[in-house]
């Protein structure tokens, strides 16, 4: 019989990682690393484990190792998105937690970054200075007293907001219950969508993809938002519809877009595609989903996912418990 339970940690650990896995779990589980385990002893150990802590899971087990779990086990990601997940191997039982809220706080600032570039046109003035032309002429977006409408309020939307409250913006969101204790001037659920977008000066997507938002923005709903607004997409490219965006991009020119998870991206499908030329368009600003990437926050992220480990070996309920129905079809 074993003293402890057992968790295996299945990512590489980079430096600074392993502190607070052992700070936060060593009293209450043998913490063990896939990489240093042969294949016999890793497929011997993934039968009897009680919690993976995990960065991109889909990545770091083979999809039969996933069926050697046993029921009542434990997956925790380092990551808020969970969409990769294999869950048609999964065993029905398996507990999956997200770890949401964990990389806010970059997020949020890349957000602002995003849409302060957009607003005032930096890029576009950069390059035209790049090509020797001094050109004051046009007017950049004055923040203040604008409209910000947040879809998703979980961790993400809440820092996002907290920022743009400093400049003096009015607060728009939507979440799942229509209910929030931070001060916002609105908050709704999706049903409020349509008003959402319609008032909104810039709009920010800060929900999970799932089966219930993706392909959430599509014609109908861009066609809705002020021809001058800025859209920025710090979440997973397919809660927009591609082909929508491109062609209400090219249509509306003052119409800016900020995006920075993306349709097809290298660490989920292997590879960077666009189907549509986004970047022969001048109203777009890209980053290569690297929102949350900053260096202060990994260690950050793995303790906050760590104490969530810990509340399931403690026989607490954890956060951000993931329902595998939401993910069905996508």
């Amino acid at each position: 019989m074993r003293n402890k339970k057992e968790v295996i940690v299945t990512f590489h650990p980079e430096q600074g990682w392993k502190e607070p896995v052992y700070e936060v779990l060593n009293d209450v589980a043998e913490i063990i690393f896939l990489e240093d385990l042969e294949t016999r002893e890793r497929k011997a150990r993934l039968k009897e484990v009680d919690a993976l802590l995990s960065f991109m899971v889909h990545n770091e087990l083979e999809k039969e190792e996933f069926r050697l779990l046993r029921d009542g086990t434990m997956i925790q990601t380092l990551l808020a998105g969970v969409d990769a997940v294999p869950y048609d191997v999964l065993p029905q039982s398996v507990m999956i937690c997200a770890n949401a809220g964990a990389w806010s706080e970059p997020m949020a600032e890349h957000i602002i970054g995003m849409m302060l570039a957009l607003g005032k046109n930096l890029l576009k003035r950069h390059n035209e200075l790049k090509r020797g032309e001094f050109s004051r002429e046009g007017y950049s977006t004055w923040f203040h007293g604008k409209t910000a409408g947040i879809i998703g309020f979980g961790g993400i939307g809440k820092a996002t907001a907290g920022l743009m409250k400093a400049f003096g913006m009015r607060i728009m969101a939507i979440n799942t219950s229509g209910k929030t204790d931070e001060a916002v001037d609105f908050i709704g659920t999706m049903k409020d969508l349509g008003r959402l977008l319609a008032e909104s000066d810039v709009v920010v997507i800060a929900v999970p993809l799932t089966r219930y938002t993706k392909g959430l923005i599509g014609k109908a709903e861009l066609e809705k938002m002020k021809p001058n607004a800025i859209l920025i997409n710090p979440a997973r490219g397919p809660v927009i519809q591609e082909e929508a965006l491109y062609e209400h991009m090219l249509k509306n020119p003052d119409f800016k877009v900020g995006i920075d998870a993306w349709w097809v991206e290298p660490h989920v499908h292997g590879e960077f595609k666009l189907n549509y030329p986004f970047f022969e368009l001048e109203n777009i600003l890209g980053s290569p989903h690297n929102s949350n990437m900053v260096p202060e926050i990994y260690p950050i992220a793995v303790r906050r996912a760590a104490e969530n480990v810990r509340r399931f070996l403690e026989g607490e309920k954890p956060k951000g418990i993931v329902d595998p129905a939401d993910y069905e079809f996508l």
